[in-house]
């Protein structure tokens, strides 16, 4: 066992060499992005915590009761931009963090492995509330950022006053990552395929910029973003660690990349689909471009008080970057579930 995971391991290591190599090459179509991030959120602050030195926004009264906002890929912070001021004019406290491999956020060790899987990406954002004496906080998110929410949520209830997941309950289940989908779905996913390669590895360092946008395009279709948008978060995939997390997280939850054995333990209550008891609302744009779950389909997931909530108008995937005003009054709203 131990052989199979070092040899994927040096799998992931090459793919992550081959994809260094074409970073350099590719670096200069991201320097427009570096140089001009613009952000609404001004200087960010850094904390260690865990076995990170996390970037991350801090806006609104320091007394303010803490929600903490978590971005998906390939975006980041700035999905938020228009959210926090709402919720910090509310009179909250809003932490908006880079996740592991994005924007200002650094591994404190070069010896730490590159594991995106989802475990230890939830435990990031334990720590950061530790580090940051939170013990409790509203907790809402999209894409990556609604998974590692929903772990929370499920694992550490404690640490959770409401929850607000866009695309429902997405917790990765080791026991049936494997087990191949319809044609139609398999194709949705392409992009997790593409990365599983060495080839993908090398496109995706060398074109980061352009296949965020084409993700975006794709995602929300009818999310009109400008080039000053996309710079902006584009620059915080320019991150040393960017391309091997991303390139762990698909593998991993494909089954193609092993996790580390102290996770077994978290990934194992994961598989078994917990439920979720805090209160919750749940969202879906009418025009989400990404593959997501019917609401029907996880509705017993949460036990608690629950709301599910369907935004028309052409939102699509980015929620929180696409309908702020919405995202904002669902926060607002699960608080006082």
């Amino acid at each position: 066992m131990q052989e199979n995971i070092s040899q994927q391991r040096r799998r992931l290591i090459g793919s992550a060499a081959v994809a260094l190599a074409a970073s350099q090459l590719g670096i200069m179509g991201l320097a427009r992005a570096q140089a001009n991030p613009a952000s609404p959120f001004g200087a960010l602050k850094q904390i260690d915590a865990g076995l990170l030195n996390v970037g991350y926004a801090d806006v609104g009264p320091a007394d303010g009761k803490p929600v903490i906002l978590l971005h998906g890929w390939p975006y980041d912070i700035h999905a938020f931009s228009e959210v926090a001021p709402i919720l910090a004019a509310a009179g909250y406290r809003v932490i908006v963090p880079h996740l592991r491999g994005h924007g200002t956020t650094r591994f404190l060790s070069s010896a730490t492995f590159r594991n995106a899987q989802q475990s230890a990406v939830a435990l990031d954002i334990i720590a950061l509330m530790d580090a940051l004496k939170i013990p409790q906080a509203v907790i809402g998110g999209f894409d990556w950022g609604a998974r590692t929410a929903c772990i929370i949520a499920a694992l550490w209830p404690e640490r959770v006053k409401a929850l607000v997941s866009v695309s429902g309950y997405l917790v990765t289940n080791i026991d049936t990552r494997a087990v191949p989908l319809p044609p139609k779905a398999e194709h949705d996913w392409w992009y997790q395929y593409y990365l599983a390669t060495d080839r993908g590895a090398a496109g995706y360092a060398r074109n980061t910029r352009d296949f965020a946008k084409y993700i975006w395009e794709t995602a929300s279709p009818k999310w009109k973003f400008d080039a000053a948008t996309l710079d902006r978060s584009a620059a915080s995939l320019v991150n040393p660690d960017h391309v091997a997390i991303v390139l762990h997280n698909y593998r991993w939850r494909q089954g193609a990349a092993a996790g580390e054995a102290q996770y077994d333990a978290l990934e194992k209550r994961l598989a078994a689909a917990p439920a979720i008891t805090v209160p919750t609302i749940t969202m879906e744009g009418d025009a989400n471009g990404a593959p997501f779950p019917p609401p029907a389909s996880y509705r017993k997931k949460f036990t608690g008080k629950y709301e599910h909530r369907n935004l028309g108008g052409g939102i699509g995937h980015n929620l929180p970057q696409e309908a702020p005003q919405a995202f904002a009054q669902a926060i607002l709203d699960v608080a006082a579930l």
